[in-house]
């Protein structure tokens, strides 16, 4: 949604309600996408491999990926704020010089983990309990995952940049075109060439590297007021210190949750293979919220980003509340799909009965208490769009992380089980989701009261 022909920017001028589901569906439908090819992987491999290789492929392997892939996630949102903002004011010097920027920390961050990633695979899925049947094949598969991760970080910033822009229907087009590169791919190499989880990881880079070369493509060919020049990536000081600014905290806050999701695996991995096949399963099916709740996160950061730029904040007031009555409608929506169709879906990555039941008693906890989060996102998001990101982060790590960790360390011990470690995420949501209530209201009446500029 980049300016139109008029030089209209309709982020920051048309009806809120329409703009919001215009720029909402695209990023759902991408990471739809993207999660269905990152599914295909273990269709596949629990269909014609077995359980082992799929627990391989999702289990702590899933895990360590998030938790890498997350805190750039997060720390990339920073550029997002940023571009956001000088797009809405029209800044366009320091728009491209952000644009160079980011792609920079994209590149030498993908280096840099690459390396420490393949170096630290082993001792980390030691350290997470990884059974001794599943160990060979999920080092093979993170391996190769960490190998082609820059790609990763390139995609995920470039499709950030448009996004912060207003685009949201080129990162959902490339996303499409990877997807059936990956499912493709998946069959051609586990099916016909039966390599197995190799084949599976091989597929997904090869896929990964293709949407990288889209986004950078579309950055290059932009008629817009940015453009990329790979002659200009570099690191602007000033502008990379207001990305860290912004990004870090978010960035910490997905290692904490990441950290607590390790723990959290770790624990169900002692209770043996099915159990790790169930909640990889699960994990899969449980993505569906967390697309939705992602691209409403991402629909309230740019609309605030913008809106902040062009200095209209009665709007960005409203955007707020508008996102939030929506995120709770889908959400609602979402718990009952999946607590109905839930065995049908679980069935699509084992036929194992006893997987499947495992299964649902994950999906009878967790899912009824999505609409709990719907605070911690939009609220989150919304004061990072503001420029808030250290309080946010703080209370998310305590009451969502740090009460997760205690509570596998202290209470888990006392009543082991299943059941007792899957509650952690309820009863951290709840608690979360209170003190976001109460500090957004606050604050957003001081935010409101010290940002009063004529609206256009």
């Amino acid at each position: 949604m980049e300016q139109t022909a008029t030089g209209k920017n309709k982020i920051t001028e048309g009806i809120i309600w329409q703009q919001l589901l215009l720029f909402f569906f695209p990023i759902l439908l991408g990471t739809l996408f993207q999660q269905l090819y990152n599914t295909a992987d273990t269709i596949v491999v629990g269909r014609f491999v077995g359980t082992p290789a799929l627990a391989a492929v999702g289990g702590s392997t899933g895990q360590i990926v998030n938790l890498v892939v997350n805190f750039f996630v997060g720390l990339s949102s920073g550029a997002t704020v940023i571009i956001a903002r000088y797009y809405g004011a029209k800044d366009v010097l320091q728009l491209n010089r952000a644009l160079h920027t980011a792609i920079a920390l994209s590149i030498a961050g993908g280096i840099l983990v690459s390396i420490l990633g393949i170096l630290s695979t082993p001792m980390v899925l030691e350290k997470m309990n990884t059974p001794a049947d599943v160990m060979q094949d999920s080092i093979v598969y993170l391996r190769t995952y960490f190998a082609s991760i820059l790609f990763v970080f390139i995609y995920n910033i470039g499709s950030g940049i448009l996004r912060a822009v207003g685009d949201s229907k080129r990162p959902l087009h490339f996303l499409i075109i990877c997807c059936f590169v990956n499912i493709f791919l998946d069959i051609l190499f586990v099916v016909f060439f039966h390599l197995g989880v190799f084949g599976a990881a091989l597929a997904t880079a090869i896929s990964q590297a293709v949407s990288a070369a889209l986004v950078l493509h579309a950055l290059m060919q932009s008629k817009d007021m940015y453009v990329l020049k790979f002659s200009s990536v570099r690191f602007h000081s000033k502008l990379l210190g207001a990305i860290v600014m912004i990004g870090l905290p978010a960035g910490f806050q997905s290692v904490m949750y990441g950290i607590s999701n390790i723990l959290i695996q770790s624990s169900l991995n002692e209770l043996g293979t099915e159990t790790m096949a169930a909640f990889t399963a699960f994990g899969k099916i449980d993505a569906i919220y967390w697309m939705v709740s992602g691209a409403f996160s991402v629909s309230i950061i740019t609309f605030i980003g913008q809106n902040f730029g062009a200095g209209k904040y009665d709007r960005m007031k409203k955007s707020i509340k508008v996102c939030l009555g929506m995120d709770f409608i889908v959400s609602a929506g979402i718990s009952l799909v999946l607590l109905t169709l839930g065995p049908l879906l679980l069935s699509l990555f084992s036929d194992q009965a006893d997987v499947v039941d495992i299964g649902m008693q994950m999906v009878r906890t967790i899912s009824p208490c999505y609409a709990l989060f719907v605070f911690i996102e939009i609220f989150s998001s919304s004061l990072r769009g503001m420029g808030n990101v250290f309080v946010p982060m703080v209370m998310t790590c305590c009451g969502v992380c740090v009460l997760r960790i205690l509570w596998i360390f202290f209470v888990v011990p006392h009543a082991p089980g299943m059941q007792t470690i899957l509650y952690s995420y309820p009863i951290s949501w709840g608690l979360t989701a209170v003190l976001f209530i109460l500090y957004f209201y606050r604050y957003q009446k001081y935010f409101f009261r010290i940002h009063q500029a004529p609206q256009a």
